[in-house]
C-alpha cells in the first residue's frame, strides 16, 4: 500500500512516523509547502518526499492523508477525488458549510471515500464513555459537561485563518458529543470573552467561550474552552445519569488540583498538549484508515461528521453575536445517513 501524506507540522509529522511503521504500508511519500521540511521528515522515515502537491498525485499512489493548512483542505480533497482517491484529512474539510458541502459532493460524485480526523472517537475513555451511554450503565442520561482547554494561546498568525475558537477547537467537543451520546445537538446559546491577550479582539475571535447545548432529546450540555490554561492541557468530558456518573480524561496528569483536605497531591506530569494528550487515538484513526482501504471496516467518520459539527459550531458564532438561543439549522438533504459506527481499532 503506497500512501500520499500532504502536509508535515506537528500533526502531519505525528501522521508520518505513524504510517511510515504500519506493517501494511509499504510505501510512503511526503510533501509540503515547505519542501525541505518535507526533505527531513522523509529522511528521518526512510520515506520519500515530493517537491510539490502536483508531484505527488502524479504518481500511483492508493490514498492520501491530508494534513496541511486548514485553507488547503477543501480543494485537496476535491483533487484526489477528482483522481479516484480514497482521503484521510484532519478536520475541518473547510471553514464553512459552502466549502465543505461542495467538497463532499465531489466525494460522492467521484464514489470516493473521505474519513475526518475526530481522533477523540478513537480514545479509549470517549470510547468507554459511548459503551457506557449504549450500554444504558448511566440510566437516563441528564447531563454532559465538556472541556477543552489548551494551555497557551497559538501564535497570533494563527487566529485570523483559524476559523475561531468554536470552529477550532469546540468543534472536536461537538463531535464527541454528537458521536458519545448519539444525540443530535439542536440548540445552542453561546457566549465568548476576549478579555485575554489582545490578539484574540484583533482577530474577531475570543480566547474563553462557553455554551450551552440542547440535544433532540432534551439533554443538556455544557462545553467550554479556553486558549489560556496555564495548568495544562485539559480535555475532559463528564456524563450524569439517572444512575451513575463517569468521567473520561481524569486521571494523574489531569491539570487540576483538589483544595479538599482528603485529596492527592497536585499531578505531577500533567498534560503539555494534545499530541501528548491524544497521541495513541492518532495512531489509532489511521490504523482505521488503514483497515477501511483494505476493506475490513466501514468508515468510521464520514464527511458529514464533520459537516454536523460545524453546523454546531456556525450556531454557536451566530448566539454569540445576538447574544440569545439559536437553532442548529440542517439544511434539507444535506446531511443523508445515519451515524458512523464505532471502531475497535
Amino acid at each position: 500500500m503506497r500512501i500520499g501524506l500532504i502536509g508535515t507540522g506537528r500533526i502531519g509529522t505525528l501522521h508520518a512516523r505513524t504510517l511510515s511503521a504500519h506493517p501494511e504500508v509499504t510505501e510512503l511519500v511526503v510533501t509540503d509547502a515547505d519542501a525541505l521540511r518535507a526533505v527531513e521528515v522523509a529522511s528521518a522515515l526512510d520515506a520519500t518526499s515530493v517537491p510539490t502537491v502536483a508531484d505527488l498525485f502524479a504518481l500511483d499512489i492508493h490514498a492520501v492523508v491530508i494534513a496541511s493548512a486548514t485553507a488547503s483542505h477543501a480543494e485537496l480533497i476535491r483533487t484526489a477525488a477528482a483522481c479516484g482517491l480514497p482521503v484521510f484529512c484532519e478536520k475541518p474539510i473547510a471553514l464553512g458549510p459552502e466549502g465543505t458541502r461542495t467538497a463532499l459532493a465531489a466525494v460522492e460524485e467521484a464514489g470516493t471515500l473521505l474519513q475526518i480526523g475526530f481522533m477523540r472517537r478513537f480514545d479509549a475513555g470517549y470510547l468507554a464513555a459511548r459503551e457506557a451511554v449504549r450500554t444504558g450503565r448511566l440510566g437516563r442520561l441528564h447531563t454532559v459537561r465538556a472541556v477543552t482547554s489548551d494551555p497557551a494561546p497559538p501564535p497570533a498568525a494563527y487566529l485570523p485563518d483559524s476559523g475561531g475558537l468554536y470552529r477550532d477547537c469546540l468543534v472536536h467537543d461537538f463531535d464527541a458529543i454528537r458521536w458519545v451520546t448519539g444525540r443530535e445537538i439542536v440548540s445552542v446559546y453561546a457566549a465568548g470573552s476576549a478579555a485575554g491577550p489582545a490578539m484574540f479582539a484583533e482577530a474577531g475571535d475570543v480566547d474563553t467561550a462557553a455554551a450551552l447545548l440542547t440535544l433532540d432529546d432534551g439533554t443538556l450540555c455544557t462545553a467550554t474552552a479556553t486558549r489560556m490554561n496555564g495548568a495544562g492541557y485539559d480535555v475532559r468530558m463528564e456524563l450524569a445519569g439517572e444512575a451513575d456518573q463517569l468521567a473520561v480524561g481524569l486521571d494523574a496528569r489531569t491539570p487540576i488540583t483538589s483544595l479538599e483536605p482528603a485529596a492527592g497531591p497536585a499531578p505531577e506530569r500533567p498534560w503539555p498538549g494534545f499530541l501528548d494528550r491524544f497521541s495513541p487515538a492518532y495512531e489509532a484513526e489511521l490504523a482505521a484508515f488503514v483497515r477501511v482501504l483494505r476493506g475490513e471496516i466501514p468508515n468510521p467518520c464520514d464527511g458529514h461528521e464533520a459537516l454536523r459539527a460545524l453546523l454546531v459550531a456556525e450556531a454557536c458564532e451566530r448566539s454569540r453575536a445576538l447574544d440569545a438561543p439559536v437553532s442548529v439549522t440542517e439544511p434539507a438533504g444535506a446531511l443523508p445517513g445515519g451515524e458512523a459506527q464505532p471502531t475497535s481499532a
